[in-house]
């Protein structure tokens, strides 16, 4: 017979789950889809276009709100069971408020895992395809950067001319083995300067070790030291590699070292495992903190109480876990600890209101 309710709680919070996935998908395709028709304005393409992109891109952003989407879910799964007869028929055969809150948070906590190994490549492929099938389309074609097998490649436009750099590899705030290539507003090839490390800190860049080939004094020099004046910093360049979500978290931990020296920097790949590591727990006392939120209250509130105090939880913990990490990426706190504190100030307040729970 337990077996039966256990199975009959998780089928019903499954359909929850899922009808909670499919708002949230919709909300997401429409607010999206008016992003990308608005980039795509001055093109010719088809509606299937930024459609298109549209459902590439928000699979990843609902991975991101899966802990906002298990809690509302399971609000709306103990409302349902609070406000019926079916708890009290649980209950008859044994199950308490605190045994109930258990199976689904087990439940949820085994979904994340199911999440971060089935789920995740798919998504971190279909965002992959989303910055390639968008980027075809970017007007910002000036200043350019990307890191990839090659190397770091970046392409700096200014009023004389333009300058594409070159380097085997971006550890932390050092680019190692660079090549610069100058060129002038026609395209005509002036100087390469072969570096065996710049310092990226701030600008300008410091170089190390240069030889400089002057084209059209056709001569070659050499500098022990050598400033050039660049527009990025190891700051700019990290920046648009914090979003580790083209990589998928098998592949994070298997080539963890190929992607440090890819120039993904540790600082930016412990950020991801840790954030990816985290979610099953994440999901876990999501459970748990809707379960004390709702049939652990004595308290008998109209369903619109429920919600807008829901909302409102969901909100605070978002940005609860916003201002941690950002005082981790500030070096206030420790990187790891401010992506785990979020969670673990949850697990305190759920470990005072599990106590009680049984007793409602």
């Amino acid at each position: 017979m337990n077996s039966i309710i256990n199975k009959y709680l998780i089928i019903k919070f499954i359909k929850i789950i899922l009808n909670t996935t499919l708002i949230f998908f919709t909300l997401g395709i429409i607010l999206n889809l008016f992003e990308e028709i608005n980039f795509l304005k001055n093109s010719s393409l088809s509606f299937l276009f930024p459609l298109t992109l549209a459902l590439l891109y928000v699979p990843s952003l609902i991975l991101d709100l899966l802990p906002f989407i298990i809690f509302l879910s399971s609000v709306f799964y103990f409302l349902h069971l609070r406000f019926s007869k079916e708890l009290v028929m649980i209950k008859v055969f044994g199950y308490s408020n605190l045994k109930i809150i258990l199976i689904l948070s087990f439940f949820s906590l085994l979904l994340g895992l199911f999440v971060l190994f089935a789920i995740n490549p798919i998504t971190a492929r279909l965002i992959k395809q989303y910055e390639i099938e968008k980027a075809r389309y970017s007007k910002d074609v000036d200043h350019l950067i990307s890191i990839n097998k090659n190397g770091v490649w970046i392409k700096e436009t200014d009023n004389v001319g333009y300058k594409i750099i070159n380097a085997k590899s971006l550890n932390e705030n050092t680019l190692e083995n660079i090549s610069i290539y100058i060129f002038d507003s026609s395209g005509s090839l002036l100087k390469r300067i072969e570096s065996e490390t710049a310092l990226i800190t701030n600008n300008p860049w410091q170089l190390k070790k240069n030889y400089i080939h002057n084209n059209l004094e056709n001569s070659t020099i050499f500098y022990e030291n050598y400033e050039l004046i660049s527009e990025n910093t190891s700051e700019k360049i990290n920046s648009l590699y914090k979003n580790l979500n083209t990589i998928p978290f098998l592949r994070l931990i298997t080539n963890y070292q190929d992607l440090n020296k890819g120039g993904y920097s540790n600082k930016i790949l412990n950020e991801k495992l840790n954030k990816f590591t985290s979610l099953p727990i994440f999901l876990f006392l999501m459970v748990v903190l809707a379960g004390i939120f709702t049939i652990g209250s004595l308290k008998n509130k109209q369903n619109f109480y429920y919600l807008l105090s829901s909302i409102l939880i969901c909100v605070v913990i978002y940005y609860l876990k916003d201002l941690s990490i950002a005082l981790g990426q500030t070096e206030k706190i420790n990187l790891t600890l401010s992506i785990w504190m979020p969670i673990i100030i949850i697990s305190l307040f759920c470990s005072i209101g599990i106590i009680q729970i049984n007793e409602k």
